[in-house]
């Protein structure tokens, strides 16, 4: 290696055996001749895509996100919606390892606007510890709050108040796949909240099949309208055939080049284009197999062959470096003089494998970058990065993302555990759980991480994951570490308490009530405990448990709370039990939620008053009292709205939807209940419920067999799911439906549905949750004359509700009684 640090050729002896050019009769690799070139590659195929993009910006406010797999021309389209358009431009691009700063790469298209800033809302400063260079521009950063959540929220709001004053203006942000969650949640609010005169461009990489990213799960979430998305193909034969016509100045190019091409570079632009350069380069015949080179490796090691090994050796050091080599840290970890370096970065640069992007000298694609490094020998790849790692150790402040990134691919696992660590304690600090929980999920990959350590990471792991996007992939890890009988006890409590917790937001209700059941003896701190029992307290979510169950975890909760002394176990509790009292229909109920909604306590804790409300608003629906549920639905809602707490607004449309099918508003409703469950993909058993919520509609006003079809097969499969993730109350709803739904044509069918919610009813001992089923049962066995048949079953529910606060119940057995007499 240059500067004696290594021998050896870093990018390996392959780059200088790429084999003879065949045409000119050997004797050596061919000169490099640019001047055959037009110039850049001309934009084809791309028409119809850039006019559409076109009519959208021109018209704004519009959110569109243009995706497709690398090298498919995503960045050369923008730019050249960028070249003609008027107007101020924002621009952004991500970084493949961020460091873990919220909101970098919006933060980076704004920054040098301070100057176009006019009169700001109050709220936009919030931004002013972020943005320094802003400061003189915007008002005072107001005194932090609380709760995170709602700190979160205000930064959203921060970042549209500077937005709206940029506006009218086109904001592009690239690479939005490798984006940090704070990102990703901000672009899904303003989709929802759009700002006026701002067109909002983002260019990300079509996801894996199967798979998925921030930025595409949080669009996701989003109502489809709200956002326009472009997906960009490969070129097809014409537009292959007029980019050889153009590049190697054929007339009427063959059309066995055309077909050759395609095949070899599937249509991928970026890989067609640099072909396309390659054969104008080395002339010959562009048909002769031995010198085409198809694919984008034999490109690049064309390009790289009249190199000499110094400059390749600075090339392969710069692929491991990243896109946009630094050359002062170049210089650092190959020991050469910046004069050196830039020299061999310039040779590449002429070699066409680096571009000039303005800032300096950088790969042309992603794509290319990679195949350099691939080419870099696997050992001299892990010396480099281990060099890369002790030069930016020297960094202040230490690049912890990219320590760990260079120490992981180094194989010093130690080393990259603790950046990682450091890197997942900044992300939390500046309340990004998500990229918080995706550092420290990568730790646990480390085979040799000692116990303590690997309990010490998933405690951490667990916290930051309940509300990030790692659910999925940090449960399989909490499952193993639970597995190991060696775990301590106070680990276990934590880690079981953390499981369960995330089990039941993914929808497994029975899985994720019994892992806190199992959590609970271990856990040690009163203050701990006291919400972990009222987590049990809560009778409507899972089956196989009875309500006096629930009481008692109310009860011992309640003595949890007191001997911590903590406020906020004291209100969880108190939430939990109004919450119980109200499914039983005590009136007790409403005298707590009186007294809490009275409280500081609660008013000072926005996104825990929002969804004690909601859930109050269910619990008065499923007991019969609309308007409480209306009040309650409405505070609910406007709490989300201030705090920004994106998990609940599921829950408050379900909520809003639930209210109008019981009040009988049934015009639209599919419609919209079609619409979120379609577009939804967080909290599962509430999802359940609008499931249900929709079957039930469309069996209402089912006029035709195809449509009591739809809505019996639609509640067969939310039968089907509940039973699998153990939640009883959309359980039992969808059983007393289909019940109903058979009734007319299959009374035996339906009689079987309502005797199991019946049956599953008795389990948990809230006898109004089956007044339906009685009411089906009853009226089947009035149908067939026999009223009798149902006695018992409306003797039941009249015992079990009597003195109880359940209209909606009381209504139902009244007509039993019609039916059916004592």
């Amino acid at each position: 290696m240059a500067g004696g640090n290594r021998g050896g050729d870093l990018l390996g002896p392959t780059v200088i055996d790429g084999g003879e050019d065949k045409t000119r009769g050997g004797g050596g690799p061919s000169p490099v001749r640019p001047e055959r070139l037009r110039g850049p590659v001309e934009f084809v195929g791309r028409a119809a895509e850039l006019a559409q993009l076109r009519r959208l910006v021109e018209a704004p406010p519009c959110l569109i996100l243009l995706e497709g797999e690398p090298g498919i021309g995503k960045s050369r389209l923008v730019s050249e919606l960028l070249a003609d358009l008027p107007g101020r431009h924002l621009v952004g691009e991500c970084d493949d390892v961020p460091e873990p700063f919220p909101l970098g790469v919006l933060l980076d298209a704004i920054r040098g606007s301070a100057d176009r800033l006019g009169a700001l809302s109050p709220v936009a400063g919030a931004l002013a510890p972020l943005l320094p260079e802003l400061a003189d521009a915007l008002p005072d950063a107001p005194p932090p709050l609380t709760d995170p959540a709602a700190e979160r929220h205000r930064l959203l709001r921060a970042v549209a108040a500077v937005l709206a004053a940029l506006a009218p203006a086109t904001l592009l942000l690239e690479d939005l796949h490798w984006a940090d969650p704070a990102t990703c949640e901000f672009l899904g609010y303003l989709s929802t909240h759009p700002v006026d005169g701002l067109a909002v461009v983002l260019t990300a990489r079509t996801p894996a099949p199967g798979g998925s990213t921030p930025i595409h799960d949080a669009l996701a979430r989003t109502p489809p309208w709200t956002v326009t998305r472009v997906t960009l193909s490969p070129l097809d034969a014409d537009d292959v055939r007029r980019l050889a016509a153009r590049t190697l100045r054929l007339d009427d190019p063959p059309q066995q080049l055309t077909a050759t091409l395609l095949d070899r570079t599937a249509g991928i632009p970026f890989v067609v284009e640099e072909v396309l350069r390659t054969l104008a380069e080395r002339g010959g015949d562009p048909l002769a197999d031995d010198s085409v080179p198809f694919v984008l490796r034999d490109v690049l090691l064309w390009r790289l062959r009249p190199l000499d090994e110094a400059t390749r050796e600075v090339l392969g050091a710069a692929a491991v470096l990243g896109l946009a080599p630094d050359q002062r840290i170049l210089s650092s970890v190959l020991n050469l003089d910046r004069v050196a370096v830039g020299a061999a970065l310039g040779a590449a640069h002429r070699a066409g494998l680096l571009h000039d992007a303005g800032d300096g000298l950088r790969f042309r694609h992603d794509l290319a970058r990679q195949v350099v490094y691939d080419l870099v020998p696997r050992e001299s790849r892990e010396w480099l990065h281990l060099r890369v790692a002790r030069v930016l150790e020297q960094e202040l402040p230490k690049p912890v993302a990219q320590l760990a990134h260079h120490y992981r691919r180094a194989g010093s696992g130690a080393d990259f555990v603790r950046n990682a660590e450091a890197a997942a304690d900044l992300a939390t600090e500046r309340g990004d759980d998500a990229t918080a929980a995706s550092f420290l999920l990568q730790t646990m990959d480390v085979a040799e991480l000692p116990r303590p350590v690997r309990v010490r990471l998933a405690a951490k792991l667990g916290r930051s994951a309940i509300d990030g996007l790692s659910q999925a992939e940090a449960i399989p890890v909490l499952e193993r570490l639970l597995a190991d009988r060696r775990l301590p006890p106070g680990a276990r409590g934590e880690l079981g308490l953390v499981l369960g917790r995330m089990l039941r937001q993914q929808g497994e209700a029975l899985r994720g009530y019994a892992e806190i059941e199992r959590a609970v003896p271990y856990l040690r701190a009163p203050r701990r405990k006291a919400p972990a029992l009222a987590v049990l307290a809560a009778p409507d979510t899972v089956v196989g448990r009875h309500v006096d169950d629930h009481l008692a975890r109310c009860a011992e909760a309640e003595s949890a709370a007191t001997a911590s002394g903590d406020p906020a176990a004291h209100l969880a509790v108190r939430i939990a039990r109004a919450s119980l009292l109200l499914e039983l229909g005590d009136p007790a109920a409403w005298t707590i939620i009186t007294e809490l909604r009275a409280s500081a306590e609660l008013a000072d804790r926005p996104r825990e008053h929002a969804r004690a409300c909601l859930n109050w608003a269910q619990g008065a629906l499923h007991a019969g009292h609309p308007e409480q549920a209306e009040a309650l639905l409405a505070a609910g809602r406007g709490l989300v709205d201030e705090t920004g707490y994106e998990r609940l607004t599921t829950l408050v449309e379900v909520t809003e939807l639930s209210m109008d099918r019981a009040a009988g508003r049934l015009d639209g409703l599919a419609e919209r209940l079609t619409r979120l469950v379609a577009t939804s993909e967080r909290m599962p058993v509430t999802l359940l419920d609008a499931r249900v919520e929709l079957a039930t509609v469309r069996a209402r006003t089912a006029v035709d067999a195809d449509e009591v079809e739809t809505a019996e097969r639609a509640l067969r499969e939310v039968v089907a799911d509940a039973r699998r993730v153990g939640a009883i109350w959309p359980l039992v709803q969808a059983l007393s439906a289909l019940a109903r739904l058979t009734l007319a044509e299959r009374p035996d069918e339906a009689v079987r549905h309502a005797t199991e919610a019946l049956s599953l009813v008795r389990g948990k001992g809230i006898l109004a949750w089956a007044a339906d089923a009685v009411l089906v049962l009853a009226e089947a066995a009035d149908a067939a004359g026999e009223p009798a048949r149902a006695a018992e079953a409306v003797a039941e529910l009249e015992a079990g509700i009597a003195g109880r606060d359940a209209p909606l119940a009381l209504a139902a057995l009244h007509r039993c009684r019609e039916l059916v007499p004592a």
